[in-house]
């Protein structure tokens, strides 16, 4: 006999999700027997519920309200514990944050008026609850970097929350708890979920419209999208791409289209040229700026780098392991659970799959295309790799009973013939795996590279000490290691400032904003588009009072081994930081218990203060 319909099962996901949306119940045929005794038709809905249910042993039920509370508390953790993963978060978001807050800080050529590509608005709209903390309490500068990053985690989890009950409801329960698990344990969403970067943005907004979109939301689906893509990241409009065609083509919905983005257009738009063109000193409007250098200019982003396809491969399952190489195989096991299970009626509840994953599978085909690739490009849709592993599980599951139905000939439509009965074996392989494997990359990377935040800290206890002056400026300076440094929230006051040595980089620093009221108007000869070396930046060796540098044994005449120059430096702290071409490729990636140590190879990250102490 064949396993129950496709209608079957979509009734029985129907009668789940309805049980979300209240009072979380330990298992879901308790809630539909107490419904059943209600509406005084007990005997006779309990013979049709057993033949629709799903198993009672595995099928706990997640509420809305419990996975709230989980995503939150896997967000905080991040918050506190994620290192900076990416220069460009430092440098283009948090060094103007703190421009804004305290008056002093990094720029990037970006941010030049003569190219503003970035947007104050976005930084803005994250960044006035630490300014406002900041004017109130007076806080260190520490305890707003951690304030701003708990911030975007809530919010992270209150996109999540949204798209668990849509996944829920469109999908169905099983598939949303996958999800909720993979969630929970991705290393990528642990970086991505409280980074202070446009895609990260462009995900808590851009994926809450996709989740508006499966509940038929449609009006908050498009603000939704307009706010992901013009406040946050221009290129996040191809998420939105089949949720226009979707209302467009198939449901001819121009009126409610056209309208809202319109309404959106104005009540983002408007002020967010008001406030870029306040900024820049003359009319801006970032995103189509951003959108013209990376498309339409010669160099564009090649400049900084460029890999091959392959690099998202590899970087797809460092973050996601095995559920990143199952959201790869969803089309084709969709044809193949199409073929091989008989059900041929929609088991979702609004759209058909070709359309509700399209958004994925069209960012991928558009960024693996791209020459220059970035971890962070993929930020945007991390959650849909979740939900395309969740339903390649789900569909492994099906296929598997489909042919054991073949083998053993089970009885559809008696107690116990629900295909999860006899499958759940294989999500819950897939569940431990991906959970051990995500969990081992987090502990991996707080390991092996979180050593430059906690180092820098360090100067708070230099400041504390008989020793500082809050008259003098403190320069702490850094060489090869730039990319490396967290930002200036970790120094201690405002009499510190981070100054670059002269390396064997050979690009474009960024530079002080100048001390002017109209700081972000100047156009400075120094900033160039071309990512071209200006020595402007550098700052004299012999005027260091602290440096921060990576000792791997690697000494050049421009990148010294500055910890072993005794007569000019002492050694403040130090802490262990890998040494990637020393250590094998699979146990610096993920750590495993008695064996890591065998495999990887540490060198010290120094603080070093200067013997001299010369004034400034």
């Amino acid at each position: 006999m064949s396993p129950p319909a496709a209608r079957q099962r979509y009734i029985a996901n129907k009668h789940e999700n309805n049980s979300l949306l209240k009072k979380p119940k330990k298992f879901i045929n308790a809630t539909l027997r107490r419904e059943n005794e209600k509406s005084g038709a007990a005997k006779t809905n309990n013979r049709k519920y057993q033949n629709e249910r799903s198993p009672e042993s595995v099928n706990v039920n997640v509420g809305v309200h419990t996975a709230f509370k989980t995503f939150v508390s896997a967000r905080l953790c991040s918050a506190i514990c994620a290192d900076i993963s990416d220069c460009d978060e430092t440098y283009n978001y948090w060094e103007p944050l703190h421009y804004i807050i305290y008056g002093h800080g990094l720029q990037t050529w970006e941010y030049s008026p003569q190219y503003a590509l970035r947007s104050y608005t976005y930084i803005l709209l994250q960044g006035v609850p630490g300014w406002i903390y900041e004017r109130i309490f007076h806080p260190t500068p520490i305890l707003i970097f951690y304030m701003v990053r708990c911030m975007l985690g809530f919010g992270c989890a209150l996109m999540e929350r949204f798209m668990y009950k849509s996944i829920c409801q469109e999908f169905g329960v099983h598939i949303g708890r996958l999800w909720l698990i993979f969630q929970l344990f991705s290393a990528g969403m642990f970086i991505s979920s409280t980074a202070l970067l446009p895609s990260s943005f462009a995900m808590y907004f851009g994926c809450a419209a996709l989740a508006a979109w499966w509940q038929q939301m449609y009006a908050l689906s498009v603000f939704f999208m307009a706010i992901a893509t013009l406040l946050g990241w221009p290129f996040a409009v191809l998420i939105g791409l089949p949720i226009a065609i979707d209302m467009l083509w198939r449901k001819q919905m121009f009126r409610t289209f056209f309208m809202w983005s319109a309404i959106s257009a104005v009540t983002i738009c408007v002020p967010m040229i008001v406030i870029d063109s306040s900024y820049f000193g003359k009319l801006t409007f970032a995103p189509l700026n951003i959108l013209w250098y990376n498309v339409f200019t010669d160099h564009g982003p090649n400049l900084y780098g460029t890999e091959p396809w392959s690099y998202y491969i590899v970087n797809g399952f460092l973050n996601f392991n095995i559920i990143w190489l199952l959201s790869l195989l969803t089309p084709m096991m969709l044809v193949i659970d199409f073929i091989v299970v008989p059900a041929k009626t929609k088991s979702t509840l609004n759209f058909p799959r070709y359309i509700t994953l399209a958004p994925y599978y069209l960012w991928l085909l558009v960024f693996i295309s791209q020459p220059h690739k970035e971890e962070r490009f993929l930020f945007a849709v991390y959650p849909l790799i979740s939900l395309c592993g969740a339903i390649t599980v789900d569909v492994y599951q099906r296929i598997f009973y489909r042919l054991k139905t073949l083998m053993v000939q089970i009885k559809a439509g008696t107690v116990g013939s629900h295909y999860l009965d006899h499958t759940m074996f294989i999500a819950i392989l897939v569940m431990v795996i991906g959970t051990l494997l995500g969990l081992s990359r987090v502990f991996s990377l707080y390991r092996n590279y979180h050593a430059p935040m906690d180092l820098v800290m360090e100067l708070n206890h230099f400041k504390n000490s008989n020793e500082y002056r809050s008259s003098r400026l403190y320069n702490v300076c850094v060489g090869k290691d730039w990319y490396r440094y967290p930002g200036s929230f970790f120094l201690p006051a405002r009499n510190f400032r981070i100054r670059f040595l002269k390396s064997e980089f050979r690009g474009l620093l960024p530079a002080y904003y100048a001390d002017d009221e109209n700081a972000t108007r100047i156009t400075h000869p120094y900033f160039n588009d071309m990512n071209q070396e200006n020595d402007y930046m550098y700052f004299p060796y012999e005027n260091c009072h602290f440096l921060i540098d990576f000792d791997a044994d690697k000494c050049t005449s421009l990148e010294p081994c500055y910890s072993k120059q005794s007569k000019d430096w002492s050694v403040m702290k130090s802490l262990p930081f890998l040494i990637q071409d020393k250590s094998n490729s699979f146990f610096r990636a993920f750590y495993i218990p008695f064996l890591t140590d065998s495999y990887t190879v540490y060198g010290n990250f120094n603080l070093l203060k200067s013997k001299k102490m010369k004034p400034s």
